[in-house]
């Protein structure tokens, strides 16, 4: 909720919290709001894009915005080539799932404007870093940027130096000491 205020004025954000704090609601909301903003036609390919470490991180994500877009008429999708063909308003996707896509020339990028990386310490951990900036090439330049991450080692400012354009960095919890949150059990 901290991001809210700052993602409605379309600023960029580098967002560092625990895992299991919410962070997934504090993109998808803004997102939404973006949404109504714009006039974008879905089969011409989504306005929101998502990117996850792992395929059951994208998968909850997606039931989140399935679940919060259900009176809106927003269409969301993970990386069903179907669901992808018949248009999405949000796309949610692993980087490698999404690349491959693109290659197929499945999907076209250019009228994403709000772009979420989601875990983006483990998503590099994970090697993901070229397919990132691969997709980020694909992404207009004109774009808000919203970067999660539970914590913030050298290769992530680095890329959130490459990346984001004058981000707001929002910190919940100590920034030194941010591990997963044990408090919280996620279902």
């Amino acid at each position: 909720a901290q991001s809210w205020p700052i993602a409605l004025q379309s600023k960029d954000i580098v967002a560092i919290a625990k895992t299991g704090s919410g962070k997934t609601l504090g993109y998808l909301l803004p997102a939404f709001i973006h949404l109504k903003r714009t006039n974008n036609n879905a089969k011409m390919g989504p306005t929101v894009l998502v990117l996850s470490p792992t395929r059951e991180l994208a998968t909850q994500i997606q039931d989140e915005a399935v679940k919060f877009s259900k009176t809106s008429r927003i269409a969301c999708t993970g990386p069903q080539l179907r669901d992808i063909d018949r248009g999405a308003d949000i796309v949610v996707a692993t980087p490698g799932r999404l690349n491959d896509i693109l290659e197929m020339r499945r999907i076209t990028l250019h009228q994403v404007s709000y772009l979420v990386l989601d875990e983006a310490d483990r998503m590099l951990d994970m090697g993901f870093e070229p397919q990132i900036r691969k997709i980020v090439n694909e992404v207009p330049a004109r774009r808000q940027t919203l970067m999660f991450t539970a914590t913030w080692p050298k290769e992530v400012r680095r890329i959130a130096a490459d990346l984001l354009v004058n981000p707001v960095q929002v910190n919940i919890g100590n920034v030194d000491e941010l591990v997963a949150n044990k408090s919280i059990t996620q279902v």
